[in-house]
């Protein structure tokens, strides 16, 4: 039966989508069936980071009303036989999403996938809310600066009060700590939050540091999870991030200044 991931934060802006494309496509290039669901009702950005945009027809909130199953909203990737999209509706209210049409949309596809990555909307509305009621594990999503962490450390109050978990007093939620958009430079001018500094705020497990990287941005604007670009340090620390998931320990990259080369140091870049 499915394990169901939430991708989440407090803060908008700190990559949570970028997080899901790639933990979701980290999992099915490991062989794992995996369905990524975008929660971010009446925005909708999940199917243009995944390049399916224009292959939406029916989306979430259609199988939560019936107006259409599963089979036909599921969007198959171009690229992964064993990944899949649900995407968001761009034209309904948050309020579409209940607990009890979530509920079973995701029982129905525990029944077939693997893992389900819930890719929460930012804050704690509704789609936020109604994203880790279900959750089994939560990959908190924040960029090293106070009032990110801040935001984080209140979601990771909610998960333990008002997931389904806490309200049945089952085994708690499975938290992990992704940090994102770092940047050792600024962090050694005093910038920016070190890891150790974030991980001591918020006291949960890291699973991973993605630096801050132009490579994120070029993949988004073209449709393809950033994990796919395997020579990229983005795209390395998401897959990195995805075997620590799966239990493998790998040692932290890209935490400290890279040092240029002479050819750099004379030509610049």
């Amino acid at each position: 039966m499915a394990k169901i991931i939430v991708v989440t934060s407090g803060k908008g802006g700190v990559g949570k989508t970028t997080t899901s494309a790639a933990i979701a496509t980290g999992l099915a290039m490991r062989g794992y069936k995996t369905v990524v669901i975008d929660f971010d009702v009446g925005l909708r950005n999940l199917d243009l980071v995944m390049g399916c945009e224009r292959r939406v027809v029916y989306d979430f909130v259609n199988v939560i009303n019936e107006e259409s199953n599963l089979k036909q909203a599921l969007i198959k990737d171009k690229r992964i036989a064993n990944l899949f999209v649900l995407p968001a509706s761009q034209t309904r209210d948050k309020e579409a999403l209940t607990k009890e049409g979530v509920g079973r949309v995701l029982e129905e596809l525990r029944e077939s996938f693997d893992y389900i990555v819930c890719d929460s909307p930012a804050g704690i509305e509704k789609g936020a809310l109604m994203a880790l009621y279900y959750a089994d594990e939560a990959i908190i999503v924040t960029n090293p600066e106070i009032s990110s962490v801040r935001d984080s450390d209140r979601i990771l109050g909610i998960l333990q009060s008002k997931s389904i978990r806490a309200e049945q007093d089952l085994e708690p939620v499975k938290e992990y700590l992704l940090l994102s958009r770092y940047d050792p430079e600024r962090v050694n001018r005093g910038e920016m939050l070190s890891v150790g500094d974030v991980e001591e705020i918020l006291a949960i497990p890291l699973l991973g540091v993605i630096p801050e990287s132009k490579a994120v941005l070029k993949a988004s604007n073209q449709g393809i999870p950033v994990i796919h670009d395997a020579e990229s340090d983005a795209g390395q620390a998401y897959a990195d991030s995805v075997d620590r998931f799966l239990g493998k320990d790998l040692p932290h990259r890209f935490l400290e200044v890279q040092k240029k080369g002479l050819l750099k140091r004379m030509f610049g870049g």
